[in-house]
């Protein structure tokens, strides 16, 4: 078996049948596997997708300090000559009540005391000058093997931009990650680290509070510059003289449970695919800063390897057309042992808070433990006359335009009103449904209104 959905834009790519498979687990065989996959892609125009695990750093720098490999490929591509587009992915399978039991089948490989102990390690590391920050993880663990096609339609249900799923006969990775590693299009790299996290609000005025609070937060904004600062010493190492610009720095970024802080840099660069990895990989706002000693405290810390948590999955296509996510919000399914592993974690300062990185780790789970959400549209219901026109239609759109707002529905007042416009030509006394579904979609229902016949039932 070998099936691998990817999304790009507003559709799923879908691979099959690969022409060959090229993986490794040997730490030395990293960097020829890498090679090898680019030159199938370069001289036979195939598609190359595939993932390369964290503990595969090590392969790129020795000083970069892992677990020592596992089991678990370090690096796997399929390479295939073709690929099929899908607009969705919900016909492959049926919503199982599996899903709905998800937060009662994981649990976590550390308690809050031990997480917490871990942290003020860390925080007496940043005292004795060691590092800065460190992104410190843990793991959700459920010792059942899940459906691997259910369990990723309900991750990446509302949080899919960078979202892969890779099946095998031995392993399953079910990837909704919301992160950019790097994107290559042609000679321009563009990263774009995700450091910064709040959780949503519950209407739309908690949730410009909630934003607002993000985006100056003094806090955030230090460890969000700092991994930029990573990201562009990493790509001056392959870039060409000069071309390293950050060109949008702290925008907020909406998700179904959280608020996340986002930055982009940019550069142009002629290096090759294993010599951007070897530059960047992994992702600095996976580790924390400097790079090299803070991998070193995580090795001591954490209690197992993250396999393909925190590694990355993306694909290689002719004419240097390539993009790999930062394998976050990402479930590994093992099916020789029947178990699924799920990473979570976050960046710690000196003011961190014990209790609020474990919650904030908790909350980045919820997108797993949240049970599936059934498709829904919003609806107004607005009384037409003909001596009136709409009553109070400025309120009704209004109200119709927060709601789109925070649940993420595509809006325009103008297509509300053009529809509106048609259904008001007709010379009746009117209750007017319009419903708007989460593409912006409008449909409506006219039902006559008699004041005395509505007041009466």
């Amino acid at each position: 078996m070998n099936t691998v959905y990817l999304k790009k834009d507003n559709e799923w790519l879908s691979f099959q049948h690969p022409q060959k498979i090229i993986t490794t687990q040997n730490i030395n065989e990293v960097h020829e596997a890498l090679e090898n996959v680019e030159a199938l892609v370069n001289d036979k125009k195939w598609h190359a997708v595939g993932f390369v695990s964290y503990e595969a750093a090590r392969a790129f720098d020795s000083a970069l300090q892992t677990f020592e490999s596992t089991s678990f490929p370090l690096v796997w591509f399929g390479l295939y000559d073709g690929l099929t587009s899908l607009k969705s992915l919900t016909s492959l399978t049926s919503q199982t009540s599996q899903t709905s039991s998800i937060n009662r089948t994981f649990q976590t490989n550390q308690t809050s005391e031990t997480y917490n102990n871990a942290i003020q390690k860390i925080k007496d590391y940043i005292a004795n000058g060691k590092t800065y920050q460190v992104n410190y993880t843990m793991r959700l663990i459920a010792d059942v093997q899940l459906d691997p096609v259910s369990l990723f339609i309900h991750l990446s249900q509302t949080q899919n931009k960078y979202a892969a799923f890779i099946e095998t006969d031995e392993f399953a990775i079910c990837s909704a990650s919301p992160e950019l590693f790097f994107e290559l299009n042609g000679d321009v790299i563009t990263s774009k680290p995700m450091k910064g996290t709040i959780k949503r609000g519950r209407t739309t005025k908690e949730d410009l509070i909630n934003s607002e609070w993000l985006r100056a937060s003094e806090k955030n904004r230090a460890e969000n510059v700092m991994i930029v600062d990573m990201i562009r010493n990493d790509l001056g190492k392959i870039a060409q003289s000069g071309s390293v610009q950050v060109t949008k720095l702290f925008e907020i970024e909406k998700y179904p449970t959280v608020f996340q802080m986002t930055s982009t840099v940019k550069a142009k660069t002629y290096a090759s695919v294993t010599d951007i990895f070897s530059a960047l990989f992994p992702c600095a706002s996976i580790t924390g800063a400097p790079k090299v000693s803070t991998m070193k405290i995580i090795n001591e810390l954490e209690t197992s390897p993250r396999k393909i948590y925190t590694g990355s999955i993306g694909y290689i296509s002719p004419n240097r057309q390539v993009r790999f996510n930062v394998a976050i919000r990402t479930a590994l399914i093992d099916k020789k042992n029947k178990t699924t592993e799920y990473g979570v974690g976050g960046g710690i300062v000196w003011d961190s808070e014990d209790k609020d990185e474990y919650e904030e780790a908790l909350l980045k789970a919820k997108v797993l433990t949240n049970p599936p959400q059934p498709e829904f549209s919003l609806f107004e219901t607005i009384l037409w006359t003909k001596e009136e026109d709409y009553f109070l239609l400025d309120k009704h759109i209004a109200r119709l335009a927060d709601s789109a707002n925070y649940f993420d529905f595509e809006f325009s007042r103008e297509v509300v009103e053009n529809q509106l416009s048609v259904i008001s030509n007709q010379s009746l006394r009117a209750r007017v449904k319009i419903i708007l579904d989460k593409n912006g979609n409008l449909t409506s229902e006219v039902k006559e209104f008699d004041s005395q016949k509505d007041r009466k039932s």
